[in-house]
């Protein structure tokens, strides 16, 4: 029997009492586990970040997570953070030293929400770190106050770029999905070509040009996975490429 892919997400780094705690959301690893039928792999960060290639030596793909707090702007060029802004700096800097190394390797990434932000920042790219206040843009945030079935449920409708992959897998050209963030995508990164729009025009989704398999979603497709054929898609779709990795280099 073939063992399943190692699939390897950075996690966040949270104060928990009075300690410092490596996190990441259990629904992430339900989804890899049970809808791309992957084994996740959490890999601490610290800093300054442990050497990513002792990581990726071993895995076959990573997934970018979302994540409670934003990039740090001067990582983007963008301007000044606000008092309550919350960050992370020890994931900002694990989660693109990753990056940069899974895309040199050509190893299959799936990035969620910040992830999909860390992605776009990597690559060159930049963000709104207030999508809100962008003339024209939509609240994409979701209502503190309200249930988290509400705050994870089906919020507007994308539009599905002709001939991409998500077009495919849904089998149409739009589909509804949550919205859980407030940065956004600014100016997309180089080598990313859009797959997904929101009806204000933000940039919902998009994928790498140059790589087998880099795809990142501004939604949350971890979110009840098993009940959303759409959603299950993006993950089946991800663990399939880490199964082709796995099986490439066990041929090298």
């Amino acid at each position: 029997m073939v063992s399943p892919p190692w699939v390897g997400l950075p996690t966040d780094s949270t104060m928990l009492g009075h300690h410092r705690f490596a996190a990441a959301g259990e629904k992430y690893l339900r989804a890899l586990v049970e809808a791309a039928g992957v084994t996740p792999v959490l890999l601490p960060s610290l800093q300054p970040p442990l050497p990513a290639a002792h990581w990726l030596d071993r895995l076959q793909g990573v997934l970018l997570t979302g994540a409670v707090s934003n990039i740090e702007p001067h990582l983007y060029a963008g301007p000044p953070s606000w008092p309550g802004n919350r960050h992370d700096p020890a994931r900002d800097a694990n989660a693109l030293s990753l990056l940069h190394e899974a895309l040199a390797r050509d190893l299959p990434v799936l990035a969620i929400c910040r992830g999909f932000q860390e992605l776009n920042v990597a690559l060159g790219g930049s963000l709104h770190p207030r999508v809100h206040e962008v003339p024209g843009m939509s609240d994409h945030r979701e209502d503190p106050d309200a249930p988290v079935e509400v705050q994870y449920g089906p919020a507007h409708d994308i539009r599905l770029s002709d001939g991409g992959w998500l077009a495919g897998w849904a089998g149409a050209s739009s589909a509804r999905v949550n919205s859980v963030h407030g940065q956004g995508i600014d100016r997309l990164a180089e080598g990313l070509q859009i797959e997904a729009v929101a009806e204000d025009g933000l940039i919902e989704a998009a994928r790498s040009t140059t790589h087998r398999f880099v795809l990142g979603v501004q939604w949350h497709p971890e979110w009840r996975v098993a009940d959303n054929p759409f959603y299950h898609s993006i993950f089946h779709a991800f663990g399939d490429a880490c199964r082709r990795n796995s099986l490439t280099a066990d041929r090298s």
